[in-house]
């Protein structure tokens, strides 16, 4: 049974392994290397960061997520990341904290969550569409691929979003 609570400092070095897998498998991000604890603080978002805890206290995956642009307008947009460690995937946990982060997302407010996905991650784009994500589109040759299978290529990334129900639905909010 995995739990989900909210992403501690201490919590960093087994959030950082499992970053790290994503970048090098090649199919979760750009990245070339993780931030820092103190880069990655800075940089997400404080009120939906969250990770997937098993029985015996291992950390099997996070969320967490940036605001798309530090203009006023925006305030409610965040652009989120899901990863989940290779020897914990087909369980069941992204679903669990994605859906966790989307209620801690909508409790904080926000009223849109997108992210950009591989096409080639059809896990990850089935896992969004099955909590309520739409495809906006794909962005062509998008940035070139330095690291994993894709060094050196340019790659594709499907954008995907969701409205909250609950934030940004009338003409007052």
């Amino acid at each position: 049974m995995t739990g989900i609570r909210p992403l501690r400092e201490d919590d960093w070095p087994q959030v950082e392994t499992i970053f790290a897998a994503g970048i090098a498998e090649g199919e979760a991000t750009f990245e070339t290397r993780t931030p820092t604890w103190e880069q990655f603080d800075t940089a997400k978002i404080p009120d939906a960061r969250l990770v997937a805890v098993d029985g015996a206290g291992i950390i099997t995956g996070w969320a967490a997520a940036s605001r798309v642009s530090s203009r006023d307008a925006y305030r409610g947009v965040i652009e989120h990341s899901v990863y989940i460690h290779p020897d914990h995937r087909g369980r069941g946990i992204g679903r669990q904290v994605l859906l966790a982060f989307l209620d801690a997302a909508d409790t904080a407010g926000y009223w849109t969550v997108q992210s950009s996905i591989f096409p080639e991650n059809t896990a990850s784009i089935r896992l969004h569409e099955q909590a309520g994500f739409r495809i906006i589109g794909t962005r062509q040759r998008i940035a070139r691929s330095e690291l994993g299978p894709h060094a050196g290529t340019w790659r594709d990334t499907v954008l995907v979003e969701r409205r909250s129900t609950r934030n940004g639905t009338g003409s007052s909010t």
